[in-house]
């Protein structure tokens, strides 16, 4: 569970440690707005992917379903600072699917809370694997993260790409193969 309090009580000593009026006018409401926003943006804490992934369809195929270019924020637990991206999302399903909504919902479980990339793009894997056991799983990230870009090393436009193979993408090279093929790479 969030607790406002302390983030507000948390976001006035940052604004004092960095030499700022907590009083300015600019300021009085500012603890307010990001205990909020860290509601918003860590909202992931609370959810479970499997509230997404248990409503499924029976189908008779088992050809590659993929998902790609789906949009994400999270939050680098690092430094706290964004990192943004795509997520592209391939499954060899075993008699099931579940509605396209429900993968990008899936992503949103994960990175609505302080986050990895690596970690990320491996916990939706697993979450997809175990909620709806398909014959196998893809999933790759490609993200710019803030830490880089406006602070530390400060190269933006770079981009970190993760992979996270399950199931018969691991065992399977050609699948492998034919998802870059679909992502157009």
């Amino acid at each position: 569970m969030i607790d406002q309090k302390k983030i507000k009580d948390a976001i006035r000593l940052l604004l004092e440690g960095i030499g700022e009026d907590v009083n300015r006018e600019g300021l009085i409401e500012t603890p307010d707005r990001i205990a909020r926003m860290y509601e918003e943006i860590c909202g992931g804490m609370e959810e479970d992917a499997a509230t997404h992934l248990s409503k499924v369809f029976h189908v008779d195929t088992n050809e590659m379903v993929m998902e790609k270019d789906i949009t994400f924020y999270s939050t680098c637990e690092h430094h706290m600072l964004p990192f943004y991206g795509k997520v592209h999302i391939a499954y060899i399903p075993d008699g099931k699917v579940v509605g396209l909504s429900k993968l990008a919902r899936t992503v949103e479980v994960y990175a609505r809370r302080l986050q990895l990339q690596e970690q990320l793009t491996g916990q939706i894997a697993d979450a997809l694997m175990t909620h709806m056991q398909p014959k196998g799983v893809m999933v790759m990230i490609e993200a710019e993260h803030m830490c880089m870009t406006m602070r530390g090393i400060q190269k933006p436009g770079t981009q970190t790409v993760t992979i996270a193979r399950r199931g018969d993408f691991e065992s399977n090279p050609a699948l492998e193969e034919r998802f870059f093929r679909m992502l157009g790479r």
